[in-house]
């Protein structure tokens, strides 16, 4: 009988070092559910905050099997090599057109925690990848992505992480080449370590975020996302869900997270939600 974790250089994430780490009296963490493989993490959690699931579930998973990223493209990890968890978010009193800053702060925690962990040379393309510099290509390429999605009064965010995927699991893509840190030189690719500083940067990010009322300037986000913010500065096409496209050069990240793109007419456009194409 095959195990997935046959492969010794992808050993599994223990449940018991991570719970003694996170799940902390007080803290944000209240359950870890680590499972072997899953369809998709995004839909277990939001399944469990549907069903009334108090604020604080992390679903991980080993394998996924049908995970999904924005526009329904789909995000398979091979067992063991990378990190496919989703988190259950209630921020209450915070204004909903505000919850969209969520992926935005989610994105923030993981570049914090894979440069702390791996020392890579990471940063956000607007609005939901984290791109790492590959030193064999010389190139930016893509090595995670972030979904959130509504759930009720609840809000899930899912972030999928290429940590020992090989040259020859990545997946197709059509704009920006992937990758994983292991491919990109990371100083370290130990799953856990990853695992227990993504998950403390997000409550830090989170608390701090909800305790100003979801304002991201106040709490430091802001300056946070536009300094890791790697659109910013670069000449863009954004792909909108409407089907136009948006050219010009990406000037800033407004104070509800829009992209602000400033076309060859000197008008500024807000996106709210887009596929961003980097053109140099």
């Amino acid at each position: 009988m095959s195990s997935p974790y046959r492969d010794l250089d992808r050993p599994p994430l223990s449940s018991r070092s991570l719970e003694r780490a996170l799940l902390v009296p007080g803290g944000l963490w209240r359950r870890l559910d680590i499972r072997a493989a899953t369809g998709s993490t995004n839909a277990d959690a939001t399944e469990a905050a549907l069903a009334g699931e108090p604020e604080g579930l992390v679903v991980v998973a080993e394998q996924q099997v049908a995970g999904r990223g924005r526009r329904d493209r789909t995000w398979v990890s091979p067992p063991g090599a990378g990190l496919t968890l989703s988190v259950l978010l209630r921020p209450g009193d915070v204004p909903s057109r505000r919850w969209g800053w969520l992926p935005l702060l989610a994105g923030v925690a993981l570049r914090d925690a894979v440069h702390r962990i791996t020392e890579l040379d990471a940063t956000l393309k607007w609005p939901n990848d984290l791109l790492v510099h590959d030193q064999q290509s010389q190139l930016s390429s893509k090595c995670a992505g972030i979904l959130a999605e509504v759930a009720g009064d609840a809000v899930v965010v899912g972030i999928g992480l290429n940590v020992t995927t090989r040259v020859g699991e990545l997946p197709p893509v059509t704009g920006l080449p992937a990758t994983s840190l292991q491919i990109a030189g990371a100083k370290s690719t130990d799953r856990e370590p990853l695992v227990k500083a993504l998950l403390r940067s997000l409550e830090q990010w989170y608390v701090g975020w909800r305790d100003a009322g979801g304002d991201a300037e106040m709490c430091g986000l802001l300056g946070a996302y536009r300094r890791g913010c790697s659109t910013i500065g670069r000449d863009v096409r954004v792909e909108l869900p409407a089907g136009d496209d948006v050219v010009g050069a990406a000037v800033d990240v407004d104070a509800d997270g829009q992209l602000v793109v400033r076309t060859a007419d000197g008008v500024d456009n807000r996106v709210s939600a887009g596929d961003v194409r980097h053109v140099r």
